[in-house]
């Protein structure tokens, strides 16, 4: 890291071909399509080649340091996406015209449900979104949660446990 630091190229490909399965395994099943996940991984490395005098050992590997910086830049793909969707879900007419192949029943069903889902996690406090977001998407246990956030294993439990309630309480309806 002190020789990405002062710009060796060098030391930035070895960073990049340790940690960019993992990291592009996280940005896939947050992203769910080959592309969006190239494009977050991507981002993410030109991040870290940018900015990577803010790595601070103390608060974690380097691995879970780039797969923080990936869990970010997802998000952010994803709340773009849904905003650019909204945008473009006035025109009711395109939408008539033409059909995804993957437009079957199963598939809307799917996509409402992850629609509701979404739009109750975007509900809770920003702490308790952060690790349900990380275990569930990111596929992180708890201590790797707990490592990523600086925090202890407790307060990730107890954040969790709390998100996950208020979900359960919000969705108790809606998938029954």
């Amino acid at each position: 890291m002190q020789l990405m630091r002062r710009g060796d190229a060098r030391a930035f490909e070895v960073i990049y071909d340790r940690h960019a399965a993992v990291a592009f395994s996280l940005a896939y099943r947050m992203m769910s399509t080959r592309n969006a996940a190239e494009d977050v991984t991507q981002e993410a490395f030109l991040s870290l080649w940018r900015s990577g005098a803010r790595y601070d050992p103390a608060r974690g590997s380097v691995r879970t340091w780039i797969l923080g910086i990936v869990h970010h830049r997802a998000i952010d793909a994803l709340r773009r996406n849904k905003v650019h969707d909204r945008r473009r879900g006035g025109d009711d007419s395109v939408l008539e015209r033409v059909q995804a192949p993957e437009d079957t029943p199963a598939e809307a069903a799917r996509r409402e449900e992850a629609s509701v889902m979404r739009e109750a996690i975007d509900t809770l406090p920003r702490d308790q979104s952060r690790v349900i977001e990380l275990a569930y998407f990111g596929g992180f246990t708890h201590t790797q949660i707990a490592e990523m956030l600086n925090m202890p294993i407790g307060t990730v439990k107890g954040r969790m446990r709390l998100g996950l309630d208020k979900l359960r309480r919000r969705l108790a309806g809606e998938f029954a």
